[in-house]
């Protein structure tokens, strides 16, 4: 575990040298083998999405040649993010080692306590989110029936 750590920090490390993004790193691991990097490439890459975990989870997809990442745990040196760990479920990535947390990463300007809190209900007026009926858009979900699955 502690190597799987090492590397994670090894890439916060150089992203942040690099001016690349925050101090972040992951490493998506599959039979003890990191199968996905990723360090914070937000600024470098000028993408809100462009997160540690984000970058390692299309990291290790694009090198096993799926989408499903099952079977694979993620080490992150910060406890992912909400948009981090809808993407770790998405993945299907079932265990999340991480060393800092959402109050210590709030301590040096991030706002994922801010997302967690709006998701919980303890904040409301981040965004408006508003249903529009369109039938074209709702048949279309139905005609999809998972044909890609």
């Amino acid at each position: 575990m502690q190597e799987y750590f090492d590397k994670a920090i090894e890439l916060a490390e150089d992203g942040v040298k690099n001016l690349e993004g925050g101090p972040f790193g992951a490493v998506v691991v599959k039979d003890n083998k990191i199968i996905g990097y990723g360090n914070n490439k937000v600024l470098l890459e000028k993408d809100p999405t462009a997160h540690a975990e984000i970058i390692a989870i299309r990291d290790a997809c694009k090198r096993i040649n799926t989408h499903d990442l099952t079977g694979c745990v993620i080490y992150s040196t910060s406890e992912p993010c909400p948009m981090c760990l809808s993407a770790i479920i998405w993945a299907n990535i079932k265990k999340v080692y991480f060393v800092t947390d959402r109050k210590e990463v709030a301590q040096i300007g991030f706002r994922d306590d801010y997302i967690y809190n709006y998701l919980e209900k303890k904040e409301k007026d981040i965004i408006e989110i508003k249903q529009i009926e369109n039938k074209k858009c709702q048949e279309l979900l139905k005609s999809y029936n998972n044909k890609l699955y």
